[in-house]
This record gives C-alpha cells, structure tokens and sequence, in this order.
C-alpha cells in the first residue's frame, strides 16, 4: 500500500508581499494561525517543521507556499533569507515564481 501525501497549498501569486507583515496577514487565515502566533521567523519554523500550533497546518503532511518573486522575496536581506530558511524541512516548501513578462 503506497500512502499519498496531503498538502495544503496557499498561492499567494498576485499578492503584494513587501514585508514580514504583509507575509504574516496573508497566511494567516488560509494556515489557521491562532491569535497569539508569535509573527516571526522563528515562529513560523516552529509552525511548519515542528507543528502543534495550526490545527489547519497539522492536518495536511506537506504545506506548499506559491509566491512571486517581488518585495519580500527579490530581496536577500536578513529577514527573507531567515523565512526562506524556515522551509528548510521536508514538511514544507516555498515555490518562488520569477515575475511573467505580459505577452506582446
């Protein structure tokens, strides 16, 4: 018997993402994240990898995040290197898209 993974994905194309905070609004309500989510980077990890925080989360083997790549994550900061490093485990993925050129 061969298990199939459930993932919950949340695409985020489209969406203006140009700081932490605009990250954190807009996974909020499609990852359940409780009221007293810490909205920080080390937070999240916690959330994604080690679990027990997002019922929503939990209930799925594999959270996928689509994102453009513009603001947040065109940026090599400190914070966006640190957000990208939270999907570092096997429980979780962050797809960057490159911006579509508008067709001629």
């Amino acid at each position: 018997m061969v298990k199939t993974e459930s993932e919950l994905v949340v695409d985020l194309r489209g969406r203006p993402i140009m700081t932490l905070d605009d990250f954190w609004d807009a996974v909020t309500e499609p990852c359940g994240l409780p009221q007293w989510f810490g909205r920080n980077t080390d937070a999240w990890a916690d959330t994604i990898q080690t679990r027990g925080i997002s019922e929503v989360i939990d209930s799925y083997d594999i959270l996928v995040i689509h994102v453009d790549e513009q603001g947040i994550f065109a940026d090599p900061n400190r914070e966006a290197r640190a957000l990208r490093r939270a999907f570092a485990g096997h429980q979780s993925r962050l797809v960057v898209h490159e911006p579509t050129q508008p067709s001629r």
